[in-house]
Formats: C-alpha cells, structure tokens, sequence
C-alpha cells in the first residue's frame, strides 16, 4: 500500500443505492428478494443503504411495495441507515408511516428534465423541497440534484455557477446535506473540478458510468475534499426517464480503489464480490461491475 498524501482522507463514506437506483429500471423483483439484497449489502459493512422508492408503482413498477420491504428491513437490522427516495410530500408522508427516518429528494438542475422526470419546473421542484421539510421535520434530507454536472440536451446549457444557485436554493428550503447527480454521466474531472470550485466540497456525489469517468471522477472529487459517494453494487442503475443514463458507479469498484489506497469505508471488499453472483442472478443478466467482470473471466 502507498504512503498517504497529504489530500488523500482516512475515511469515505459510502450510501449503497442498489436496491433503488439499481433495481428501479429493471423488471420487478419480489419484495423477499429485495430485502434479502439490503441483507447482503448490511452484511458486507453498508451502514448507509437506500432501500426503497415512494412513488408511483405505475410509472416505476419495480418498486411496489417500498413500505414492505422498508418495514421488513428495519425489523431484522441495525446499526444501518435506510433511506429512501421521495418525490413528494405524498411521497414523504408514506415514508415515514413506514418508519423511514432518511430521507432523498431528487430535484434537477436542468429544467427540461424536471419537468419529464417530476412533471415540475425547477422553482416548483425547490418548492416541494420546503413542503416536504414540514411534512418530514424529524427527518435527514439529502437533495439529489440531477444534471449537475452538464445537461444531456442539446438546446441547453448548465454552468457551475447555476448548479451553485441551485444549491443554495436547496439548502434555503432546510434540507440537511446535498449530493450532485452526473445523471447521464458526462462528467469529466475537468467539470468535476468546476462545479466542486462553484458549489465547495460539503456535497456527496452520485456518479454514472455511460463514459468509463466515473471512478476517475470520484478520485479526483476526494482529491478536492469530497468525502461522501453514492454508489450501487454490480454498478446497475439508470434513470428510466433519462434514456441515455449508464449505470451507477459500481460499490466494488470504488471500495477496491479506496482500500487499495488506505482510505476506510468499513466495507468488506470480498462480501461485495461474493454478493455479485446473487444480484446477477437477481436481474437475470451480466452486471457493469468491473471487479465483477475481472473475477468472473479470472475463474474460467
């Protein structure tokens, strides 16, 4: 292992997403599944774990029946954070008659996918974050701001300067932290840098890997003082109304990196690969993880 330098932290935190950004746009999996998944990721060392979607089961089919698995998880473990996705005040209402008590509100820094991802313009969506607040005062918000770092539509343009707005605005209405969504992943460390420069480094990161940027992206984010990611195991996900969105930043991925550089995430590596076969099985297709795929082609 390398020396430490003098940017490199002693620890990185990490939120697991995989059960709801990784499942939500594939076809749906029963909710014994699904708990059994948070059950693997709580046993590999997640202390945070976002379990579950509040929304529509007609737009979003795979996650019917988030207050089940909420209330199944949350019974059979502890010591793990479970958050959970809301887009509403409805939303956030059900979530914690399910006993959620953390809580992830996506907005959007573009507004043409905020009106296709929520139906509502970017100042609609700022204010639903205060709604929800008051619908939700004992709860930890976490806004996901989306598109922060480039928009995928041509006619539209993004600066940093913007998504720093956007952050303001956001914490303005009483959430508790922010993450910035490379929603179609066009992040590159260049834009890493700019946005971090605009919006400081007390923000997490929640990084897609459409462009092979994303563990780039995350090393460079901790080199400039980020210390909190969102990622998935095996590296699924995607938004469904983003159709050019790649997968999330594989966990393994990004543990191995960091292990391999002596920064502590009280992540079991070797659970997190030995979880992979499961969740393959789970989708019913090859998962994007590259530790995953290296083991695999290593064992034939």
């Amino acid at each position: 292992m390398s020396e430490r330098s003098a940017h490199t932290p002693s620890h990185v935190a990490i939120r697991d997403v995989v059960a709801r950004d990784g499942l939500q746009g594939e076809r749906p999996v029963d909710v014994e599944q699904r708990v059994k998944l948070v059950h693997l990721l709580a046993a590999a060392g997640l202390s945070d774990i976002e379990v579950a979607a509040f929304v529509s089961s007609k737009a979003v089919p795979a996650m019917a029946g988030a207050a089940d698995v909420v209330q199944r998880v949350a019974d059979e473990l502890s010591g793990v954070r479970l958050w959970a996705l809301v887009p509403n005040v409805k939303g956030a209402e059900l979530a914690t008659a399910a006993g959620v008590e953390h809580l992830t509100i996506t907005i959007s820094a573009s507004e043409h996918y905020s009106r296709k991802n929520t139906n509502m313009s970017g100042d609609e969506a700022l204010a639903q974050l205060g709604a929800i607040r008051c619908a939700a005062p004992d709860a930890v918000c976490d806004v996901v701001i989306s598109f922060a770092f480039g928009s995928a539509y041509d006619d539209e343009t993004i600066t940093p300067e913007e998504v720093a707005a956007v952050v303001e605005r956001a914490t303005g209405e009483g959430v508790d932290r922010v993450t910035l969504a490379d929603t179609t992943g066009v992040a590159t460390p260049r834009r890493v840098v700019d946005v971090l420069a605009a919006t400081g480094a007390d923000v997490g990161l929640h990084l897609h890997d459409t462009r092979g940027t994303a563990l780039l992206n995350a090393w460079t984010a901790i080199d400039h003082g980020v210390r909190r990611f969102d990622t998935a195991l095996g590296g699924l996900g995607g938004s469904p109304f983003a159709p050019t969105a790649g997968g999330n930043l594989a966990t393994e991925d990004l543990v191995a990196l960091l292990d391999d550089t002596g920064i502590d995430t009280g992540i079991d590596l070797d659970a997190l690969v030995a979880s992979d076969s499961f969740l393959r099985d789970l989708v019913g297709h090859d998962i994007p993880s590259r530790m995953a795929a290296a083991l695999t082609k290593a064992s034939q």
